[in-house]
């Protein structure tokens, strides 16, 4: 077990090395603080507080943030492949689980702090200019709080690793890097809209029989917005937005996590297979 943790080590350093030395996380962290700051001041502007900020910003964070995690991880996995690097590593002790974990925390590590850094600097702004009355924490409806503000981040940071993985998971199923790009396009389409769209036609067509609050929470965009409503913008403007169920959204949430890095883990051994078949009829 311990030779296993030390190589999802392995390859968690190399992919937090590669992270420091790549410019373009700059950039992405850099264009996503102007844009929230943009539009926080485009709409109430941060002096407001906290809830008028998350409504200002939300339904961008809610586009953005899964087009910033797929930028990150749609070459995960696909760029070792093509350099051989993937073949390389199947003749090392390191299993696929470990392999594909460590690329994904490795990653994840760059993401949030692409995700996070702005909205943390548009919070301490909210903080510094908002009325005294955001100062209070929030114990009964209708206190704006940064309590409310963290939860926010809490659930944009966890929305952000959702994405993430299906983006490993694009990544390990894709073999060039053209087709990961049009992979990665496809899951972020499914992502953003498509989940939503499948729901409420499903709905609308008669072909499942739920309740639409347990339902969204199978969409991964409509998971996080749920809960956004649920347990953020709920305190200032409802007893409850009664927009999704909050145990079919965390579910939801959670499961399109592990089933992609799962998805991801058989796509990297079946690939290793293949190598490894085709050693075996060389020899």
């Amino acid at each position: 077990m311990t030779g296993r943790l030390d190589a999802f080590w392995a390859v968690f350093a190399r992919e937090i090395r590669g992270a420091t030395r790549n410019r373009t996380y700059l950039l992405l962290t850099a264009a996503l603080t102007l844009v929230v700051f943009g539009l926080a001041r485009a709409g109430n502007g941060p002096s407001a507080g906290y809830i008028p900020t998350v409504v200002d910003v939300l339904l961008v964070v809610e586009v953005l943030v899964p087009a910033v995690a797929f930028a990150v991880g749609y070459r995960s996995i696909t760029d070792d492949a093509i350099r051989g690097t993937l073949d390389v590593l199947a003749t090392y002790p390191l299993p696929p689980w470990a392999y594909v974990v460590g690329v994904y925390a490795g990653r994840a590590v760059a993401l949030l702090s692409v995700v996070l850094v702005p909205l943390l600097i548009l919070g301490a702004v909210v903080a510094a200019s908002a009325a005294p009355a955001t100062t209070v924490f929030a114990s009964h409806r209708g206190v704006d709080s940064p309590l409310l503000f963290v939860r926010f981040l809490v659930l944009t940071a966890t929305f952000a690793l959702t994405t993430l993985a299906i983006a490993v998971a694009v990544s390990a199923l894709a073999d060039s890097r053209r087709r990961a790009i049009l992979l990665a396009l496809v899951g972020l389409l499914v992502v953003v809209v498509g989940a939503d769209v499948t729901v409420l036609r499903a709905l609308s067509g008669g072909l499942v029989d739920a309740d639409l609050g347990t339902l969204l929470g199978v969409s991964p965009a409509s998971a996080y917005r749920g809960l956004v409503f649920e347990t953020v913008l709920y305190v200032a403007f409802s007893e409850r937005a009664g927009f999704v169920s909050v145990p079919a959204a965390v579910t939801g949430l959670l499961g399109w996590s592990v089933g992609s890095l799962l998805v991801a883990t058989l796509a990297v051994r079946g690939r290793q297979a293949t190598v490894g078949l085709l050693e075996w009829l060389r020899a």
